[in-house]
């Protein structure tokens, strides 16, 4: 197999219902570009059909498709990162596979990547979520950009284009909780954006519930800056300064009008607001104390059972983080 000019990484996750359709616009969208490419599905712990589906569609295109068969469920960054550790294109493409984003959009990005920008982000126009995504999204935007200074218009789509030294460097970083977008987006030089179409899912249902969103923005504030940590000592030398007033102000009306027997419901409401902050600067505390304990474990952040791929192609780089099993036998 020749080195292909692009490879576009899809995570895949219990997405049976949607393959086929994906598999027919995916590979004539690419084939329209005249572009050397492969595909990378990275099948994350699927427990329906997926995988099987995955294996057959390598069968019928082996020439362009390559499939990597995790163990387990390890979520959809952990996917990209083994599909970035298994491309071999100069520009990379990640791809959600419930065809939300079109995969006839994946042109404008190659155009950007061929004009010399290096990291292509995107924006979903008329966007085919819920209400209340579409404004928690835009809320957490600002919120993160604020806290982080990393500018992404809209950091929810996965649509997004890579030049090959922007993935190399990705995967030199060893952290066991990131994000790809905002974590490409540090080592960037000449980033762009653009307007893609957005539809309705296809099939099936998100993966991300409520909390799994508030999980992965949480991951991006705290993995990405320590601003947080400022304003909660912000917060608590104000606190501090306040507490030292209203102790002025409470010795000095214990001696001007005697004890006042009223205030005691005051003081609870402080003592209360106060317990809140103390919690809330511990549990903040404790984020970054887990995630530097995950870190300093050293254990894999994914382990690989097996490799879909044409038997001449190039071995994949090895990294200590990927632990691959089962290789040869699949290939």
């Amino acid at each position: 197999m020749n080195r292909p000019q692009l490879s576009v990484v899809i995570p895949v996750y219990n997405e049976e219902a949607g393959l086929a359709a994906l598999f027919a616009r995916l590979y004539p969208a690419l084939d329209q570009l005249g572009l050397p490419y492969e595909i990378v599905f990275v099948n994350d712990g699927s427990r329906d059909r997926s995988a099987a589906m995955l294996a057959e569609q390598f069968r019928v295109r082996p020439d362009v498709t390559r499939v990597v068969l995790f163990n387990g469920n390890y979520g959809q960054h952990m996917a990209i990162l083994a599909g970035f550790e298994h491309t071999r294109g100069e520009w990379v493409i990640t791809l959600d596979a419930d065809l939300q984003n079109p995969p006839e959009e994946i042109g404008k990005l190659v155009e950007k990547l061929a004009a010399g920008h290096d990291y292509v982000g995107t924006i979903r126009m008329n966007r085919q979520d819920t209400w209340f995504r579409r404004n928690a999204s835009r809320v957490m935007n600002r919120l993160r950009e604020r806290i982080t200074r990393i500018r992404m218009t809209d950091q929810g789509c996965m649509l997004r284009g890579y030049s090959r030294h922007i993935v190399d460097t990705v995967n030199q970083c060893r952290e066991i909780n990131t994000f790809i977008p905002a974590l490409a987006y540090t080592f960037a030089q000449n980033p762009v954006e653009v307007d893609v179409a957005h539809e309705e899912r296809f099939a099936g249902e998100s993966k991300y519930s409520l909390y799994s969103l508030i999980r992965l923005n949480f991951d991006l504030v705290t993995g990405f800056s320590v601003v947080p940590l400022q304003w909660l000592s912000g917060i608590g030398i104000s606190l501090s300064i306040g507490s030292g007033l209203l102790f002025i102000v409470l010795i000095a009306r214990r001696f001007l009008f005697g004890s006042e027997v009223q205030g005691v419901f005051t003081l609870f409401a402080v003592t209360f607001c106060l317990l809140g902050v103390i919690l809330f600067g511990m549990g903040l505390l404790g984020e970054y104390i887990g995630r530097i304990y995950q870190q300093v474990r050293q254990r894999p952040r994914y382990l690989v059972q097996a490799v879909l791929e044409e038997r001449d192609a190039p071995a994949a780089p090895a990294t200590a983080q990927a632990a691959e099993s089962d290789t040869a036998g699949a290939r």
